[in-house]
């Protein structure tokens, strides 16, 4: 039951991608292409995901306000700017992207924004997330791990939560004082590139 004066998950993942448009982070030759629900070329073997996967993805992240997020796979930074959003200023946003050219884009889409606490990084080859910033209270991966990366759940704090593709598969990854707890989402089958 959602309570008087509160949004309910899908509205503020909503009310995000109404803020920050698909459109401001394609290259020009494919952002007449924006509105289509598929999946858009940003160069370098990347895309620009899918806006109901984006979507599916970020309310199964359920993104608290204020709080710290790793963003693995940020490409174009849309989905970076999107939780920036989700964040508010009091929170954190941290893309990590391996294509160099893609990190430069996405640091040039993300500027167009007052998102000042969001930012887009270089990954280290062999080395998934951001292993000297975290821990995260989220962390969302925009690429096919093939298997559920140890080292990233590793990043997750205490009560944080990761959304992650493994073999076609989306992932819960949820963990408490216990240690990590996985569920896969049923019923949906993903495509994305992979990661590395």
């Amino acid at each position: 039951m959602v309570c008087a004066g509160t949004m309910t998950e899908h509205s503020r993942v909503i009310a995000a991608l109404a803020e920050v448009p698909r459109a401001r982070f394609l290259p020009d030759d494919v952002r007449g292409r924006a509105a289509l629900d598929e999946p858009l070329p940003i160069g370098h073997g990347a895309t620009n995901s899918q806006p109901w996967t984006v979507q599916f993805m970020l309310e199964l992240l359920r993104v608290p306000e204020g709080g710290t997020v790793l963003d693995v796979g940020s490409g174009s930074g849309w989905t970076t700017a999107l939780l920036a959003r989700l964040v508010g200023p009091k929170g954190s946003v941290l893309g990590v992207e391996i294509v160099p050219e893609l990190v430069a884009f996405g640091r040039a889409n993300l500027a167009g924004f007052d998102f000042p606490w969001a930012r887009v990084e270089q990954a280290t080859r062999g080395e998934f997330g951001m292993p000297a910033s975290a821990p995260f209270d989220r962390i969302l991966v925009s690429a096919d791990a093939h298997e559920l990366p140890d080292e990233l759940e590793q990043q997750l704090a205490v009560g944080g939560r990761m959304v992650v593709p493994a073999s076609g598969v989306m992932w819960i990854v949820d963990r408490d004082h216990e240690g990590w707890h996985r569920e896969p989402v049923t019923g949906y089958r993903f495509a994305f590139v992979p990661l590395v």
